[in-house]
């Protein structure tokens, strides 16, 4: 008996490529197989490591919050991209304030906002071109705020995509999708002010929330990703996930299929066609954040990657996003934001670069390395430090496990 096929011999460091037959496997090395393909992340196709970089034209400013990037275009010799922009002489207040908020008041970041776009020629530094949609007239749909945009090219027009809120809201974010088309990407755009994908039924999984509408060309027709959330947010209910809504044409009816929620974890997802089929990157919320997946068949997504510290609200620069030629080359770099004071109304958000290794055709060794140490900034920022007026309740906690403590 060789030494490959005996039970008794101890895995091999030389990984094999298929899941061997010789050896008595615990489940996380079963696993290693079932669910990982048998790669570890440096030869992982799925696997990225994400590095940052400042942008000029639309990076940090004070009382201005840009957020939101959209796919990048590249037309020409010039790189577009689209965001959410809040430019407002006072600051956000925040949500529990909603009653003192008024039409120069904004209650967070994304309040009060219009659609920008900036143009640049090397994808570092850009310039803001200013107002591409703008919130509707007073008394309309979408007067309020425009954000969360996303571009869409098909046959010879341009479509942005955006959340839509009208009027003061009330009710945690509980918007549709709307839309505006062009000839050109620098406008003038049109305005559709009507809902062109709608939320669910009462109850459903996606009856509050159309958020962050990404569009693409898939088996024939225009794939428009979402992220939904329920009307209650409360424990038991599904907090965030993704649905797709599909279409003939870019105007609707959009059609959602039976399978939708296609996720079950994600905020702002960014979705890219890879070789015949569709990779995602989830990050933030729910069991599957920080993961990338893959999805032949667009709908039935499956784990391929853990990644740490994933851009939020990413962008990519995707050149094939409408191809729909069943060979998607994949992405090595992009735009997302930075919310500063995270956790605070006052955000004044910015939009930075980054680069990551998810291509067919560039390979980038160093950012298959998967180690990441994070500076006393990132330990003590106020997401992750424990607050003065928590302390005293802990230790309370604490005392009281203390005394469940036995010791033999």
């Amino acid at each position: 008996m060789t030494k490959e096929s005996s039970e008794s011999s101890s895995f091999p460091g030389l990984i094999p490529s298929k899941k061997p037959k010789g050896y008595q496997l615990s489940s996380a090395m079963q696993r290693f197989y079932d669910l990982w393909s048998g790669k570890q992340d440096i030869d992982n196709e799925f696997y990225t490591k994400f590095r940052y970089s400042r942008v000029t034209g639309i990076g940090r400013e004070d009382g201005v919050s840009r957020r939101d990037p959209s796919k990048i275009l590249k037309l020409g010799d010039t790189y577009y991209v689209w965001y959410t922009c809040r430019n407002t002489a006072v600051n956000p207040i925040g949500r529990d304030k909603i009653d003192s908020a008024d039409d120069v008041t904004p209650l967070v970041d994304w309040d009060l906002a219009d659609i920008y776009y900036a143009t640049s020629k090397d994808g570092f530094n850009w310039v803001e071109q200013g107002i591409a949609v703008p919130r509707a007239p007073k008394g309309t749909y979408g007067d309020r705020s425009l954000s969360t945009p996303d571009i869409l090219v098909y046959k010879g027009k341009y479509y942005l995509y955006y959340q839509c809120f009208t009027t003061m809201w009330r009710e945690n974010d509980c918007v549709n999708v709307s839309m505006a088309w062009a000839d050109s990407p620098d406008g003038p755009w049109t305005r559709l002010d009507r809902p062109v994908i709608e939320q669910g039924e009462a109850g459903a999984w996606d009856s509050c929330a159309i958020h962050d509408p990404y569009p693409i060309v898939f088996q024939g027709k225009i794939w428009v990703y979402y992220k939904g959330s329920p009307r209650d947010k409360t424990a038991g209910n599904l907090l965030r996930a993704q649905g797709v809504a599909i279409a003939d044409d870019p105007e609707g009816p959009y059609i959602k299929p039976p399978l939708n929620p296609i996720t079950n974890s994600g905020h702002e997802t960014m979705l890219w066609p890879y070789k015949d089929g569709m990779a995602a990157l989830l990050i933030r919320d729910g069991a599957e954040k920080d993961t990338i997946q893959y999805a032949k068949d667009g709908l039935n997504f499956e784990l391929k990657a853990h990644v740490q510290m994933p851009p939020l609200a990413p962008g990519p620069f995707c050149p094939d996003a409408f191809a729909d030629n069943g060979n998607g080359r994949g992405v090595t770099w992009g735009l997302a934001h930075v919310v500063p004071n995270a956790g605070e109304p006052l955000h004044d958000s910015f939009i930075l670069r980054f680069d990551c290794s998810l291509s067919q055709d560039v390979v980038r060794d160093e950012f298959k390395l998967s180690s990441i140490s994070y500076n006393d900034e990132t330990w003590f920022q106020p997401v992750t430090a424990l607050p003065d007026e928590s302390k005293a309740r802990i230790l309370a906690e604490q005392q009281q496990v203390d005394q469940q403590t036995i010791i033999d």
